[in-house]
């Protein structure tokens, strides 16, 4: 078992593996590629590259993912979750709705989940954002949204959308039924979109 950890001292002073890492970090600002960016942010974690290094590919991802986010709301687009750029943008907008809701900003992460079962093309993963939705305005914390609402012990890691929470303790119709009223809410708020069609 030893053999197969990586070797984090080398990896630093690996020239190849660097190289690497430019070229991805090249192609995801010509291309302004999010998907690059997340494969440059798990290597550069990986090797516990500075903070500030860190900090610049979330905001680059963050900033690219809005702006693709409003482009796509402009022109009713929805985000194909068979495409790896779409899904990795709508996981950095899913990760910074969870952000918000960690640090009880009720009304951004509510609008997040909102705008994302909008946008997401994928009847599942459009239920767990709503039910997402639903769980911040009936009033649930974060954390009792973890602890009472959502089963993360049968999350498939090999799952390209593995980073969104999908499973919860109940089947997702069962609660969408039993958040009837914030569905109704929520879909009200959502109108404002669907009419600017």
């Amino acid at each position: 078992m030893k053999q197969q950890e990586i070797d984090i001292e080398a990896l630093k002073k690996d020239e190849g593996f660097l190289e690497n890492l430019k070229k991805i970090e090249d192609e995801m600002k010509s291309e302004k590629s999010i998907d690059k960016g997340y494969k440059l942010l798990g290597s550069k974690l990986a090797i516990e590259a500075p903070e500030d290094e860190i900090n610049d590919i979330f905001t680059f991802i963050v900033t690219i993912a809005f702006d693709r986010l409003a482009e796509y709301l402009t022109e009713h687009k929805k985000f194909n979750m068979d495409n790896p750029e779409e899904l990795a943008t709508a996981r950095a907008i899913y990760e910074h709705g969870i952000q918000r809701y960690s640090e009880n900003d009720k009304k951004g992460s509510k609008e997040i989940f909102l705008v994302l079962y909008h946008t997401i093309n994928d009847d599942e993963l459009k239920d767990s954002m709503m039910i997402h939705a639903c769980a911040v305005m009936a009033g649930h914390s974060l954390d009792d949204f973890l602890e009472k609402l959502a089963d993360t012990s049968t999350i498939d890691e090999n799952s390209p959308t593995a980073f969104f929470i999908q499973e919860f303790v109940q089947p997702k119709d069962i609660l969408l039924q039993m958040f009837a009223k914030y569905v109704k809410l929520g879909k009200k708020e959502l109108k404002v979109l669907e009419e600017k069609k």
